[in-house]
């Protein structure tokens, strides 16, 4: 049985890659006990241990295929936006925390990610590698010291699958500048450049590569006409991504209702 410093986890998009290596890497990790495991309605794994789909032996939890979070302390969102949206609504009906990892959502998704941290502990972050988090930090204090002297660019690239452009971290970057310097980013965020296109002063340039499978590099450049600095994050593996999932949601089992970050997380 677990103590009482354990947290009792379910995975939400389980059968998913990210979802498979969160079951995984819990499976080591003597602070959690992974109590659900579960997907979309049709996958053809449900009813199989999800242990033997991880590659990491019977853990005794079936894939399934219903929200049910009642013996539940966290759940690790990795879905489609879609299920997403379910899922927050049952986590928030239950009192249980939620991270989630879930790119591409929408504005009307973070309202409600807003109004479910009014009843219960909700995490969410565009990317959940803690480097990458460092990395927002750093481009806002940049971007606000160095001043519009400076012009910025945001470069992501991303292997040929990956569905969503910009990236959600690539996006995060820019807020973060945004918030940082006073900047909009339905005004001055621009993405790409074609024809006639000389860059004005304050914008900040993105561009988005798919590239084989490259599973994520983003770059944050400023530039004078003297100089240049680039802050670069580089994700060798998918594993970087489930670990900081990992963190976050130990970080967030007890914690009183709020919207979190995984700045919050790494008190930065």
């Amino acid at each position: 049985m677990p103590d009482a410093t354990t947290t009792r986890l379910a995975v939400h998009g389980a059968a998913g890659r990210m979802g498979l290596r969160l079951v995984a890497l819990s499976h080591d990790d003597p602070a959690l006990q992974l109590v659900a495991a579960i997907d979309r309605p049709d996958h053809p794994s449900a009813g199989q241990d999800v242990g033997s789909l991880a590659g990491v032996g019977e853990t005794g939890v079936n894939l399934t295929t219903g929200l049910d979070v009642g013996d539940v302390d966290v759940m690790i969102d990795f879905a489609a936006p879609a299920a997403t949206r379910a899922a927050i609504d049952v986590c928030a009906a239950a009192g249980t925390a939620m991270v989630i990892g879930t790119t591409g959502l929408t504005d009307d998704d973070h309202a409600a990610i807003d109004a479910a941290g009014q009843r219960v502990a909700m995490l969410q972050a565009p990317n959940m590698a803690l480097g990458v988090n460092l990395l927002f930090a750093l481009a806002a204090r940049a971007a606000k010291q160095l001043g519009d002297d400076y012009d910025i660019e945001i470069t992501e690239a991303h292997h040929r699958f990956k569905v969503d452009a910009p990236s959600g971290t690539a996006l995060g970057i820019a807020q973060a500048i945004c918030d940082a310097t006073g900047k909009d980013m339905s005004r001055d965020l621009v993405h790409g450049r074609e024809g006639e296109a000389p860059r004005q002063a304050g914008q900040i340039g993105m561009h988005a590569l798919r590239l084989g499978s490259v599973v994520g590099r983003h770059t944050a450049s400023f530039a004078s006409l003297e100089e240049e600095l680039q802050l670069t994050h580089i994700a060798a593996t998918r594993d970087v991504f489930a670990r900081g999932a990992l963190v976050a949601a130990k970080w967030l089992a007890g914690k009183p209702a709020g919207r979190y970050g995984m700045a919050d997380v790494l008190g930065l």
